[in-house]
């Protein structure tokens, strides 16, 4: 078993910078996510640990070792691709023993292992089958099994839930996180979707433009985002953002979006106050706005009027698509005995001790 550190890495295509001065560490045994959009530099930062690319500068070490230079086959890794790479003429434990057969590991040590490693997956009763007779997240199960019998001691996933159906995602992520558990090592893992990052990582680190943006554990992202792309990433449906200035009124503070005022309570006031009067990018998630007339008694409210543009009733919560006075689009998740339609007007009481402010220019959290 054994950490990951990546020490300002970089990879360049050209000109083109898909990796730019990263420095992780990651610990051993930890479930570290890489998560953002499509070229942000995810999946190369697993590659390059991989070895299936070369490092531009800066190095790797996989416990105290440094790989730079290290063949992927002696870096002590298994990686899950996306695709799932089963050879469709062996079977399913042929598919699992292919690798230790190539290392020439003893018969009795792969009977074992490839046995193994089917009953922590629930593939026992598959080992006899050819993939083109299993169903997507059986051959998935396979490729994750042909990386178990490796007893590596980190693991790389690369987007392996990406060609399944939703159903059977959200029940792999939950196999894959129980897996995690049970083999006690380390797990470095690559995807778009936020919601496998929030629901499986200890930690998630959070690309763009091959820059890190933020690296914390999943509720300290949700709830201290660093800048705009991390709130609005993290978080389904993403946060609500507004150009708005922080104004004083009556001794009060508010946060003045031109087409509602929103008052700032105490503790946030005091934290706030030194940018009275600047323009600012008001967040809140849609999560925390909620209908006045089931607002929850807890939450620190302030209170403001909108136009329902559209709903959606996801039965547990309504969707409401709704546009402020001055005509900004805006999301909340509300109480689903609200009962409104498009054109209707409604109250809306927004928890504004949740809410986030960040600088117009650099896009950089000012809250703390």
């Amino acid at each position: 078993m054994a950490g990951v550190t990546f020490e300002h890495v970089y990879k360049r295509f050209g000109d083109v910078v898909a990796v730019n001065d990263l420095s992780i560490h990651v610990e051993d045994k930890e479930f570290l996510v890489f998560v953002g959009p499509s070229g942000c530099g995810k999946t190369t930062s697993l590659r390059l640990l991989a070895g299936l690319e070369e490092i531009s500068d800066g190095q790797i070490l996989i416990g105290d070792r440094i790989v730079n230079d290290v063949p992927p086959k002696d870096r002590d890794i298994a990686m899950v691709f996306q695709s799932y790479a089963l050879y469709p003429h062996m079977s399913v434990y042929d598919n699992m023993a292919f690798g230790l057969k190539l290392r020439k590991t003893p018969k009795d040590q792969i009977s074992e292992r490839v046995k193994t490693a089917a009953g922590l997956l629930g593939i026992e009763h598959l080992l006899d089958r050819k993939p083109k007779q299993l169903s997507g997240g059986q051959r998935q199960r396979v490729a994750v099994g042909r990386a178990i019998v490796r007893e590596p001691a980190v693991f790389l996933f690369d987007e392996p839930l990406s060609n399944l159906d939703a159903k059977l995602r959200v029940e792999t992520r939950a196999n894959i996180s129980k897996l995690h558990k049970r083999l006690a090592t380390t797990f470095i893992y690559v995807t778009h979707d936020q919601v496998e990052a929030m629901t499986m990582a200890s930690r998630i680190a959070v690309m763009k433009d091959g820059l890190l943006q933020q690296i914390d554990s999943p509720q300290d992202l949700y709830d201290h985002p660093a800048n705009v792309f991390v709130g609005g990433f993290i978080g389904s449906p993403s946060m609500n953002f507004f150009d708005a200035t922080l104004v004083e009124s009556d001794g009060k503070l508010e946060i003045n979006t031109g087409g509602f005022r929103l008052e700032v309570p105490g503790d946030k006031a005091k934290e706030w106050r030194a940018h009275t009067g600047k323009q600012v990018v008001f967040g809140i998630r849609p999560e925390d706005i909620h209908s006045k007339q089931f607002a929850p008694p807890s939450i620190l409210e302030s209170d403001m009027n909108a136009s329902v543009d559209v709903t959606e009733l996801m039965g547990n919560e309504i969707f409401l698509y709704l546009m402020s006075k001055d005509n900004k689009q805006f999301i909340a998740r509300v109480d689903p005995r609200v009962r409104v339609t498009s054109g209707d007007e409604i109250t809306l009481a927004v928890n504004m001790a949740n809410a986030h402010i960040f600088d117009p220019k650099t896009e950089v959290s000012l809250a703390g």
